[in-house]
Formats: structure tokens, C-alpha cells, sequence
């Protein structure tokens, strides 16, 4: 299956004005960052900027030199072509990718009211690079696989997975390594997938059970047409177009995708990690799904197209979540793992080669053997076959006889009282 990162072409946004107007003193950047405003971000702050979390971005990499990222706290590769702490880009189409995600999840902006700012722009960010596509000869199952794993035993609150296999299946080592993360309580965030890079409905990982999967929607609230896709597993819609990114040589784009959107779900599942300490992943996604804005255009809820709803994280962070005691999407990874999969098939035992052969002593001869013809009786059949069958045969002839005399005198009897 082909893998693809759930984004679109990009354009260098516009630049801050030299001179800003008085009634716009804020950076362009931050202006153009509506999902601030109207997400309940901004809000959010006012309780956490998500301290004391890490969010793991398994992607193409996390620029080194832009000041954005002066969060990330660690890194590795698994394309085999990156670099050693996962900061270099992986690709020559998607090497900005990781970048872009990074920055909606935790930038730390250029100054204080400066420069790009993720969603959770006080947590700690792991880069994590792996190659998608002809970008890394290493099977791309085997590095997500290992990029997973690495990021649970590496401290991630939440893993960010921007990329699409356009299959709903997944391979049998995904089992294993999702199953890892959430047995270590660590929130995996997923990107829907794009109709407008051919997924025409929601592809692994975003159909692997206990996965939280993000949808897109435009600045009107309604699903994107372009920038997201459909399917049962959605869990929440965030904003997936006119998005902003900054790439890895520091330099400001504008791009779309689910993937940008799923970052977004990402900062807010570090917010509320950080707010409440206490809940495990579980509780964690209950109150992302719980406290989202109903979509004008859901039919139901959960709706196959936005899920429970638009990403409200003033509300995921603060409002009073009653607790859950199991997965509030469903069936869980192992569950599915369980009725799905074909069991793995016993060895048969196979013969030792170092057993010796057990002699078998020969029975002793018999006593006394009596050699006599087949058709002769024996004592056995003359007692229980011959002699009852006879004595059997008499008694009835015996009766018939009786029989046959009572019924003579009884005719004799009429005839004679007859002729009287």
C-alpha cells in the first residue's frame, strides 16, 4: 500500500508588516493562527501551555535551527537516512512535513507575542524521522513500528502520526507496537487521511482500535472536501486548511491537510494532560470527545464524517468530565487483536531422535490348547444355544397341539347339540 502524508502543496505566508496598523498590534503570525480564537486555545492557556508533557512527532523530521523548536528534548531515526537525533528532514518532497506538524503542536514562537505558536507551546517535543515512501529503504511498517516504541520508552504523553497507508488493514507488527502505547497509557493521535491526495475513505493507522482519529474541517466548520476524508473511526474534526507551518530552515508556509489537523488534537491532548495529571489515556480522550462542539453538519454522534465533533480545548481542559473505566471509543486494540487475528498455529511434536526402541517381552504359550472342528458344538453352545432352543421349540408344539384339541371339541360340542 502506498503511504502518504496527509497534506498538501504549501506557499510562503505573508510576511509581518514593518509598520502594524493600531488595529492589528499582534504578530501576522499569530493573526493568522484562527484556530486560536475559535478553538478555545487561547482560553486553555489560561489554566495550562501544557508543562511537563512530551509529545512525539513520528514524521520526516524536526528542523534544528528555528527557534520555534527549541522544545523538542530528544529524537532518534528510523529511516536509516536521517540524522541520529531525528532533526534532519527525511525526503525530498516531505522533508518539511515533521517540521510543519512540529510547529502546530508545540512552536514556541519566535518572542512573546512573536512568531508561530502551537497549541501547546510549553511541552516538550520528541523528533522522531522516519522515511516515507522511496525516502528510506527500510520497510516503513518496521519503522513506525520501532519509531512507536522508542517514543513510549522515551517519556510521550501523546504520539502525533500524520500519514495515511490508504489500506484499511495493517500489518501484524502494528499490533504489537500500538498495543505497547496504550499499554504504557500514552494518547496516539492519528490524521484522517485527504480525498485530495486519493484517500477516499480512512486508512490505517487510522482505523487500528484506540486510536484517536482527527478529521478536517474549513474555516466555515464544514468537513474539507480536499483536506480530509470519512470513515467510522473519526473521533473528532479539527481545522485542516488554511493552516500555517514552520518549516526546518525557519522559513513560514501556509499548507493544509489532516495532517495539520491532527497536531492541533495533539497540543490539546498535551493540555489536558497537563491540567490533569491524574487521568490515564482513556480519560484523556473522554474528555477531548465529551466536550466537543456539536458540527452543523453530524447527522448523529459519533458521525462518520466528524466524529463527536469540533475540538473544543477550552472545554477538554476545564469543564467538569465525569471518569470512565474503559475505552470510550469502543473496542479496544487487544480485543480486536483477539476476534480478528488468526491464532498462531501450534507446532505439531515431532519424533525425538534420541529415544531407544522398548523391546516387548513375547507372551507365554498357552496351557492347554484343544484343536477341534469349527462346525462341532462346544459345551458353551450346546448349554446356552442348542438346548434352549429345543426345549423352547417343544413347549410350542405342545401348545399348538392343546390348541388345535380344544378347538375340535368345541366344534364337536355344536354339531352334536345341533342335531337334537
Amino acid at each position: 500500500a502506498s503511504v502518504a502524508a496527509d497534506s498538501e502543496a504549501s506557499a510562503p505566508a505573508p510576511a509581518a508588516s514593518a509598520t502594524p496598523t493600531p488595529e492589528s498590534q499582534a504578530d501576522v503570525a499569530r493573526d493568522a493562527e484562527y484556530w486560536l480564537d475559535e478553538y478555545g486555545v487561547r482560553d486553555a492557556w489560561q489554566t495550562t501551555k501544557g508543562r511537563g508533557t512530551t509529545i512525539a512527532i513520528i514524521d520526516t523530521g524536526i528542523g534544528r535551527t528555528p527557534v520555534e523548536f527549541s522544545g523538542v528534548v530528544g529524537g532518534a531515526d528510523f529511516s536509516g537516512v536521517g540524522a541520529a537525533d531525528g532533526r534532519k528532514p527525511v525526503g525530498a518532497v516531505d522533508g518539511n512535513h515533521g517540521s510543519w506538524v512540529a510547529s502546530l503542536a508545540a512552536s514556541r514562537g519566535t518572542g512573546d507575542d512573536t512568531g508561530m505558536i502551537g497549541v501547546a507551546p510549553e511541552a516538550n517535543l520528541l523528533a522522531i524521522s522516519i522515511g516515507f515512501g522511496a525516502a528510506s529503504s527500510v520497510p516503513f511498517v518496521q519503522q513506525v513500528a520501532d519509531a512507536m516504541r522508542w517514543a513510549v520508552d522515551h517519556g510521550a504523553d501523546v504520539i502525533n502520526l500524520s500519514f495515511t497507508t490508504n489500506t484499511l488493514t495493517w500489518d501484524t507488527s502494528w499490533d504489537s507496537a500500538f498495543q505497547y502505547a496504550f499499554d504504557h497509557d500514552v494518547v496516539v493521535v492519528v490524521a484522517a487521511g485527504n480525498k485530495g491526495s486519493g484517500t477516499e475513505e480512512v486508512g490505517a493507522p487510522a482505523t487500528i482500535p484506540g486510536v484517536l482519529t482527527v478529521a478536517g474541517v474549513n474555516r466555515d466548520e464544514i468537513a474539507s472536501e480536499e483536506a480530509s476524508t470519512q470513515g467510522i473511526t473519526i473521533g473528532v474534526s479539527a481545522p485542516s486548511e488554511q493552516l500555517l507551518g514552520v518549516s526546518a530552515d525557519g522559513q513560514l508556509v501556509r499548507w493544509e491537510g489532516t495532517s495539520g489537523a491532527a497536531p492541533i488534537v495533539a497540543g490539546v491532548v498535551a493540555l489536558v494532560r497537563s491540567a490533569h495529571p491524574e487521568l490515564n489515556a482513556d480519560n484523556v480522550i473522554n474528555r477531548i470527545i465529551k466536550t466537543a462542539r456539536p458540527a452543523a453538519g453530524a447527522k448523529k454522534v459519533p458521525d462518520a464524517t466528524y466524529g463527536y465533533g469540533l475540538i473544543n480545548a477550552a472545554g477538554a481542559v476545564s469543564a467538569s468530565v465525569a471518569t470512565v473505566d474503559k475505552s470510550p471509543l469502543g473496542m479496544t486494540l487487544a480485543e480486536w487483536v483477539r476476534l480478528y487475528r488468526r491464532a498462531e498455529v501450534a507446532p505439531l511434536p515431532q519424533p525425538s531422535t534420541s529415544a531407544t526402541p522398548v523391546v516387548v517381552p513375547e507372551l507365554p504359550a498357552a496351557d492347554h490348547v484343544v484343536e477341534r472342528s469349527p462346525l462341532l458344538p462346544s459345551a458353551d453352545t450346546l448349554r446356552y444355544g442348542t438346548v434352549p432352543l429345543v426345549g423352547g421349540t417343544l413347549a410350542a408344539i405342545l401348545v399348538a397341539l392343546g390348541v388345535t384339541a380344544a378347538a375340535r371339541r368345541i366344534r364337536s360340542e355344536r354339531a352334536r347339540a345341533s342335531s337334537r
